[in-house]
């Protein structure tokens, strides 16, 4: 039986494939639907061991919450022109909405995650290899939980953020907390959570450019603790200075609403170059 423009349509809305790799798929299953399907899963499978080795720099990353919490995915690929593809995205959408849905403890069971189909998330992004040629992988999920939470897309779709908190907030404040978090990327909520290596890594550099700058040696470490200090307000998201009042800390933004509230956690991803 010849292969029809309605075969090679229907074919094309199960797969998105294009329309040669669906024509070729189906004369070689003899019109058989299910074989054709098959056929084009293992020309994903080929493609993606042939790339496996080439850098996914570019992606589509999305964010989500729902009450305690809240997630972000990150779809990656080689190229923008395939990031923008309206199919990636919705696939990126699926990914997010399963995470959601499921709250996977780690990236590999979000993999294994099946969509509607019954189909693990990581076959899904097999066969989108096989329908645009280009690396795909799965690069980033993170996820907060909280007595409330908030996700934030920046426009482009290449950087989210999400927070969780102590309490119920008002929208607003807390869509301004995870634009803070997008905007100024600190590195931790409270100086105390700072990493040790971080920190020793400050103190050094704040020695090096005082002894460089030729300060008594005495006074070296008082100098060096001056400038970690500084780092504190800069990078630490309840010391920041809030980037739409620079009167307010993030701190004191959160306790006008009220004096219990706070920021818990948050995570932040970008594939922007910074």
């Amino acid at each position: 039986m010849a292969v029809t423009m309605a075969d090679i349509a229907h074919l094309r809305k199960m797969s998105g494939a294009g329309m040669m790799d669906c024509k070729n798929a189906l004369e070689e299953a003899g019109n058989d639907f299910d074989k054709a399907m098959e056929i084009i899963r293992k020309k994903g499978q080929a493609v993606a061991a042939k790339r496996s080795d080439r850098e996914a720099s570019e992606g589509c990353v999305l964010a989500a919450d729902k009450g305690d919490f809240a997630a972000i995915v990150a779809l990656k690929c080689e190229t923008d022109f395939v990031a923008k593809n309206e199919e990636f995205i919705a696939l990126t959408k699926s990914i997010l909405a399963a995470a959601i849905d499921k709250k996977p403890a780690a990236l590999a069971e979000l993999l294994a995650t099946p969509l509607s189909d019954d189909r693990a998330i990581e076959e899904h992004i097999t066969d989108r290899i096989g329908v645009t040629g280009e690396k795909m992988e799965l690069g980033f999920y993170e996820y907060v939980t909280g007595a409330s939470t908030i996700s934030y897309i920046h426009p482009g779709n290449k950087l989210a953020t999400i927070v969780a908190f102590n309490q119920a907030i008002e929208y607003q404040v807390a869509r301004d907390v995870a634009m803070q978090v997008a905007a100024m990327n600190p590195v931790s909520v409270t100086q105390e959570e700072v990493p040790q290596n971080v920190i020793n890594t400050e103190l050094e550099i704040a020695r090096d450019k005082a002894r460089q700058a030729g300060k008594p040696e005495n006074l070296i470490d008082r100098i060096a603790e001056g400038a970690l200090q500084k780092f504190y307000k800069e990078s630490t998201l309840l010391q920041q200075e809030f980037v739409k009042d620079s009167k307010l800390t993030i701190q004191q933004y959160l306790q006008k609403q009220d004096k219990a509230l706070t920021a818990t956690t948050f995570k932040r991803v970008s594939l922007n170059v910074e």
